[in-house]
C-alpha cells in the first residue's frame, strides 16, 4: 500500500488510465464531503460488493477516508482478495479539500450534476407541477411519462401518468403517443431522469413538444397537489411499427454521440483481454427481460437506473463498457448518455443470452470462520437463557423494518465503539440479513470483544423462515450512519428535506462549472 498526495490524486484522475476512486467510509459519512468521483464501497460491506465494483485484481485503486485508519483496513481486507495496486489518500477528504479541490455533498453525484448540465446546456423546457395539474384539469392533450423503475412509480405518481422507466422512453413512445400534436410530460422523483428522459425523446426526434416535469412527484407533492399510490399504468407491447421507428430514431442518436456496436466476436476479444483492461458487462434492458435470459457475466442494470447512477454500476473509471439490449434501442440511448458523461469506450451489443437468474455473489475472502456458526435452534436456547449478545449488522433501513428480538445495531467497522454500548456478557453473537457479513465479521468481532463469538447460520432470513417473530423495538449500539436516507425515508419535516434536497440537485451545476476535473461533454 502506497500513499498519494492530492496533487498525485489529482494527476491520476486526469491521466486516462484507469482508476478506481474509493471512500470507504459509512455512507451517510460519504454524503457529507466527498471526491466528484469516488464511489462509496464501506469498508464495513466491502467484501460483498468490491469484486463486482472493480473486477479486475491489477486496477489503480485509490481509498479515501477522514484520515482515521479505515482506508488502512481496508487496504488488508482487499491485499486478501488479490487486488495489489493499492493507494491511500494522504490526509484523507480534509486534505483534498485543504488542497483547493473541489468536494461535493450527496450521493450519486457525478450523475445528478450531469443532469443539471443536460438541461443547462440544451435549454431543455420544464414545466411545473402547476401549469401541468391545470393542463390535466382543462383536458389538454398532454401525455405523462414516469420514468422510474415501476417500484418506485407503483409507490407514489402522478395523476395519469404512465410507467416508461427511463430507457424504455424512445422504444415505447410512438405506440403511447400517436399524435405529433401532443404534448409530453416527463416526470421522475426529483429531476435527472426527468430531464435525461426528456432529453432522449429529443435527441431521438420526437416531433412533440416535450418537457421535464421540474422537481418531480416531490415537486408536485410540495405544490400542494396529491399523488397516486398503487396505480398499475404500464407501456403495452412494443409494435413493430414503433421498433422501427426507434431503430431509425436511435441510430441518428449513435451517429451523433460515436456510439460503435459490436458482434460477439469482439466481444469475445474484449474478454480476452480483460486482465489487462477492465470490462462491464450491462444489461440495460427491463428486469424481466433480463432473468428470462441474457448473457453470461451481464449484470442487470436498467438503462435509466444505469445513467442515473453511474457510480454503483461502474467503480472503475476509464473502463470499457458493453451495453446489451436484443432491441438494440435502450442500449444506444443510454450509451449516448455515458459517452456525454465522459465514458469513452463504451459499445452496444445487439444480442441476449439464456442464462436466468441472477449470477451468483462475488465475496472477497475473509478470515477463517469455521465452526463459528450456530443455528436457529442454538440462538433461540441462549437467547431463553439470557446467555447471548445479540448484534445486528444490517442495513439500518433493514433493521428497522424488523429484528431478532433483542438485537443491537451495530455498524461492523465500528463494532469497537458499539461494545462500550452493548456491554456484551456470555456469548457474543453476531447477525445480519442473509449470514453473509456475520460470518466475515467474525473473527475480528472475536478479537476485539476478547468473548466467546458466533455467527447465526443463515441470519435473519433463517429465523424467519423458522417462522419467528421480528421486533421493531430499536437497540441502537451505533449511530445509523450506514445509509443516506432519500427526502421521503426521513423523519421530522419531510417537506422541508424535498426542499433542501431539490435545492441541492439545482447548486451541482455551480459547483461542476468551476471544476475542472468534471469530464462531461454534453452537447
Amino acid at each position: 500500500m502506497r500513499e498519494v498526495t492530492p496533487a498525485t490524486l489529482a494527476a491520476m484522475l486526469a491521466d486516462g488510465e484507469e482508476l478506481a476512486l474509493i471512500d470507504v467510509r459509512e455512507e451517510l459519512v460519504f454524503s457529507r464531503r466527498h471526491l466528484l468521483y469516488a464511489r462509496c464501497a464501506p469498508l464495513s460491506r466491502l467484501e460483498l460488493g468490491f469484486a463486482r465494483l472493480v473486477p479486475r485484481r491489477g486496477t489503480r485503486v485509490v481509498l479515501c477516508d477522514d484520515a482515521d485508519g479505515l482506508a488502512g483496513r481496508a487496504a488488508i481486507v482487499l491485499a486478501r482478495g488479490g487486488y495489489g495496486n493499492l493507494f491511500v489518500l494522504t490526509g484523507g477528504i480534509e486534505a483534498w479539500h485543504d488542497a483547493e479541490f473541489e468536494t461535493y455533498s450527496g450521493v450519486n453525484v457525478p450523475s445528478k450534476a450531469f443532469g443539471e448540465c443536460v438541461e443547462h446546456r440544451n435549454a431543455l423546457r420544464g414545466i411545473d407541477a402547476l401549469e401541468l395539474d391545470r393542463m390535466l384539469r382543462d383536458g389538454a392533450d398532454v401525455v405523462v411519462l414516469d420514468s422510474r423503475p415501476f417500484d418506485e412509480y407503483a409507490r407514489v405518481s402522478i395523476p395519469r401518468a404512465i410507467n416508461v422507466p427511463g430507457a424504455e422512453l424512445v422504444l415505447r413512445v410512438r405506440d403511447l403517443v400517436p399524435s405529433p400534436d401532443t404534448t409530453i410530460v416527463v416526470n421522475c422523483a426529483g429531476r435527472t431522469r426527468s430531464i435525461i428522459g426528456a432529453q432522449s425523446l429529443v435527441d431521438a426526434g420526437v416531433p412533440n413538444n416535450v418537457m421535464a416535469l421540474r422537481n418531480g412527484t416531490m415537486g408536485w407533492a410540495l405544490a400542494g397537489l396529491a399523488c397516486e399510490h398503487g396505480m398499475d399504468r404500464r407501456a403495452p407491447a412494443v409494435s413493430a411499427q414503433s421498433m422501427a421507428w426507434a431503430r431509425q430514431a436511435s441510430a441518428r442518436v449513435a451517429e451523433r454521440f460515436g456510439v460503435e456496436h459490436i458482434d460477439l466476436a469482439r466481444l469475445d476479444a474484449l474478454r480476452a483481454e480483460a486482465g489487462e483492461r477492465t470490462l462491464y458487462l450491462l444489461d440495460v434492458r427491463d428486469p424481466e427481460e433480463y432473468r428470462a435470459g441474457h448473457m453470461p457475466g451481464a449484470i442487470s442494470a436498467p438503462g435509466g437506473q444505469l445513467v442515473q447512477a453511474t457510480d454503483q454500476y461502474i467503480g472503475t473509471l476509464g473502463a470499457r463498457i458493453v451495453l446489451i439490449d436484443d432491441a438494440e434501442v435502450r442500449a444506444v440511448m443510454t450509451a449516448s448518455w455515458l459517452r456525454q458523461m465522459g465514458w469513452r469506450d463504451v459499445f452496444v451489443l445487439t444480442a441476449t443470452g439464456k442464462e436466468t437468474g441472477h449470477p451468483p455473489a462475488l465475496l472477497l475472502p475473509g478470515e477463517d470462520a469455521s465452526g463459528m456458526g450456530i443455528d436457529v435452534a442454538e440462538l433461540r436456547a441462549l437467547l431463553a437463557l439470557e446467555a447471548a449478545s445479540l448484534v445486528d449488522f444490517s442495513i439500518s433501513r433493514d433493521y428497522d423494518l424488523g429484528h431478532i428480538p433483542g438485537a443491537w445495531f451495530a455498524i461492523r467497522a465500528r463494532l469497537a465503539i458499539a461494545l462500550k454500548t452493548i456491554r456484551a456478557r456470555g456469548m457474543l453473537v453476531l447477525t445480519c440479513e442473509d449470514g453473509t457479513l456475520a460470518a466475515l465479521a467474525a473473527p475480528q468481532a472475536a478479537a476485539i470483544s476478547r468473548l466467546p463469538t458466533r455467527f447465526l447460520l443463515g441470519g435473519n432470513k433463517a429465523w424467519r423462515s423458522a417462522g419467528l417473530p421480528l421486533s421493531t423495538a430499536a437497540r441502537m449500539a451505533d449511530e445509523p450512519v450506514d445509509v443516506w436516507l432519500k427526502p421521503y425515508e426521513r423523519g421530522g419535516d419531510r417537506r422541508a428535506a424535498a426542499n433542501e434536497y431539490l435545492s441541492w440537485e439545482i447548486d451541482l451545476l455551480r459547483k461542476i462549472e468551476r471544476d475542472p476535473g468534471a469530464r462531461f461533454a454534453t452537447s
